[in-house]
Order: structure tokens, then C-alpha cells, then sequence
């Protein structure tokens, strides 16, 4: 009797052989994994434009090299035009350092200043109000922000300082600040907002007042967001072309000081690209300027990504 329980209690199995696959079968089948190969599709064309890209610059930038030694490219004069060439690319590396510190030194305080007021402080009529003027400002054309340094704030800053010119590193330093600010912001305050709120309430709970929870619970919490916020516009300043074109002075010369007009490595290239032979040392020298910034750009993004993971490590987060 057992026995005949367990055998009516034992699963079937069905030994009946597997219908092939129809068109409709197919067909569902399609439909439901469809999203993997396209995926999959878009991210290897990505990859491989990437690599076309970069494999491209490297190419007209090497036969520099057979010409001008490594030393003299990282001189201290650039004069591609003289009776004796020069491509010296050191004078557009300290003018892009120099104008990318004084961007992010402008835009991280205000940028983090404007993310913790909208995510902890704004009412909901102030919030929605003041996302959509940084949302504003990150649609405004580069151009215009150049045109706006070059009519008000080098004009502004020539008089109030008593400059030559108003064309400065400094000038350049505000308008990319300016530029840079609508993303840090806005990637600041995504981080703050996804902060749980359970963290904000025992904070609250042991007696911390809302600032305390700011500065010491919130912040804390959303410190690698707020790294990949910099992270982000340091990667706007750094590649900004027509705005420092328009504002920075375009000289070619090594100095440590905002007030004084510098060339960047993206300007250098746009001035000189369109007026050089195809094929010729002055041509091959601007893709080395376009190389190096490349890889200037890809460093301090591995930096900046390392720094923090150890982190997000350090939080645990």
C-alpha cells in the first residue's frame, strides 16, 4: 500500500520528444531577449568609434617625434612659424591647469553650496525653481558664455583691477566656473537627495540640529556622488574650447598668475588647426597638443575615479 502511495506521489515525467520551435515560438522569443543584442550593439560601436578616435590622434601625432625630440615638445616656446620652429606645448599646459584650478575652485563651493540648499533646505515652489535655472544654464551655447566674459566680465575686471587687458586667466577662470556650475550642481544634489532619510532622522533623533546633520550625516554619506560631481566638471573645464578661445588672451607664455592672458592646449589647437598643411610638422604637432590632452584628461579621470573608490571604501559605501 506505501508503495503504491509513493509511485501516485512520485513527479511525472514527461518522455514525449521537444517540439521543434515555430515562427511563433521564435518570434516570442525574440521579443522578450531583444534588448540584449541591441545593447550589445551600441556599446561595441561605441567602443570601436572610441578606439578609431584614439587611434587616429595617435597616428598624425607620432611623426612629430621623428622630427622634434620629446625634450623640446615639452619646451617652453611655441612658435610653429618662425624661421626656427618651435613646439614647445608647456606654456598651453600651465595656462590649462591654471584656468582649470580657478574654474573648480569657483565652481566646487558654489556648485556644493547650491546642491545642499536645493536637496536640504529650499521649500518645494524655491527647489523646482532653482533646477530649472541650472537646468538653464547647462543648455546655454558656449559661445555665448564667451561672448558674455568678452563684453561684461573682461571689461569689468580690466577696470576694477587696473589691467592691461581684461582677456586674463582669470576671466577664463569665471566663465568656465560659470559653465562648470549646472553640473556639479546638479550631480551633487542627485547624490544628496538619494542619502537615505532614515539617516537624516537619527541624526535628528540623538539632537543634531539640521546643520549638523548637513555637515557631518548627509555629506559624508553622499561623498563618492559628490566626487563624481567634480569628477564631471572637471572634465567640462578641461575640454572647453570657444569659450576660453574668446576670453583667455591667447598668449603663449609660462606664469603662475590669473591676471595675466594664457593659451590653452583646446584653444591652441582650435586657432592654429585651420591655418596649418595637412601632412606638415606644425599639423603633426597640433595632434600631439590633441594627444596629450587626451591623455591629461584620462589621468585625472583615473585619479579622480580612484580617489574615490578608497572613498567609498573608507564610508562604506
Amino acid at each position: 500500500m506505501s508503495r503504491e502511495k509513493e509511485e501516485a506521489e512520485a513527479p511525472m515525467i514527461d518522455l514525449r520528444p521537444l517540439r521543434p520551435v515555430g515562427s511563433r515560438g521564435l518570434l516570442r522569443l525574440v521579443r522578450k531577449h531583444w534588448d540584449r543584442p541591441v545593447f550589445f550593439s551600441l556599446a561595441s560601436i561605441s567602443i570601436v568609434a572610441l578606439g578609431l578616435i584614439v587611434y587616429f590622434i595617435f597616428r598624425e601625432a607620432i611623426p612629430l617625434f621623428r622630427e622634434v625630440q620629446v625634450a623640446d615638445f615639452f619646451g617652453s616656446q611655441w612658435r610653429p612659424t618662425s624661421q626656427v620652429a618651435r613646439f614647445g606645448a608647456m606654456p598651453m599646459i600651465v595656462g590649462s591647469a591654471l584656468v582649470t584650478v580657478g574654474a573648480l575652485g569657483i565652481a566646487i563651493p558654489l556648485g556644493f553650496a547650491s546642491a545642499t540648499f536645493i536637496a536640504e533646505v529650499a521649500p518645494g515652489f524655491l527647489k523646482d525653481v532653482a533646477k530649472s535655472v541650472l537646468e538653464l544654464l547647462a543648455g546655454i551655447p558656449s559661445v555665448v558664455y564667451g561672448f558674455f566674459g568678452l563684453a561684461v566680465v573682461a571689461p569689468f575686471l580690466q577696470g576694477w583691477l587696473h589691467l592691461a587687458t581684461g582677456r586674463t586667466a582669470l576671466t577664463a577662470s569665471i566663465i568656465l566656473a560659470i559653465m562648470a556650475l549646472p553640473t556639479i550642481a546638479s550631480l551633487a544634489e542627485d547624490a544628496l537627495t538619494a542619502v537615505p532619510i532614515a539617516y537624516r532622522e537619527a541624526s535628528a533623533a540623538v539632537g543634531a540640529t539640521r546643520w549638523q546633520t548637513i555637515w557631518r550625516v548627509t555629506i559624508p554619506a553622499a561623498f563618492s556622488g559628490l566626487i563624481g560631481a567634480v569628477i564631471l566638471g572637471l572634465g567640462r573645464a578641461v575640454g572647453e574650447t570657444m569659450a576660453v578661445l574668446m576670453v583667455a588672451g591667447n598668449s603663449p607664455q609660462i606664469t603662475a598668475s590669473f591676471l595675466k592672458p594664457v593659451r590653452t592646449l583646446t584653444s591652441g589647437i582650435a586657432l592654429e588647426m585651420g591655418e596649418t598643411a595637412f601632412g606638415s610638422t606644425h599639423d603633426h604637432a597640433l595632434f600631439a597638443l590633441g594627444a596629450l590632452l587626451l591623455l591629461i584628461t584620462l589621468a585625472m579621470n583615473w585619479a579622480a575615479e580612484g580617489f574615490r573608490g578608497r572613498l567609498a571604501r573608507k564610508h562604506g559605501r
